[in-house]
């Protein structure tokens, strides 16, 4: 599997497959059992969802860091890829961060709808 290298290519990739509402599932799903208070409409453009993720991300680095190490747990994001991000720039951080939740998310969508 090759990871989408944009956000525009993976909602694409997910547009393509029909799993755009099984990624939006998914993330809602990992973010309840994260205690983060954020439900995404399975309808919801994408760019709203980008804009949400990316803002809620925000929030929680800034405000309530445990919640956002706890959230990256649960998601399952890869550890080597947030610690090789930029940390000097949290608003950009962030928006890396939303990225690497939404590309795990979607390994999840794809390999469970590949393999079931």
């Amino acid at each position: 599997m090759n990871l989408p290298d944009t956000f525009e290519n993976l909602i694409e990739a997910a547009n393509q497959l029909d799993l755009y509402k099984k990624l939006i599932q998914q993330l809602n799903k990992d973010f309840l059992l994260a205690n983060v208070d954020l439900d995404f409409h399975e309808e919801v453009l994408p760019t709203s969802l980008k804009l949400m993720l990316h803002e809620t991300v925000y929030k929680l680095i800034q405000e309530k860091f445990s919640e956002y190490l706890n959230l990256l747990y649960i998601i399952d994001v890869s550890e080597k890829q947030v610690k090789a991000l930029n940390g000097d720039d949290t608003l950009k951080l962030s928006e890396d961060v939303a990225f690497l939740i939404l590309k795990r998310e979607w390994q999840k969508v794809w390999f469970r709808n590949k393999y079931s």
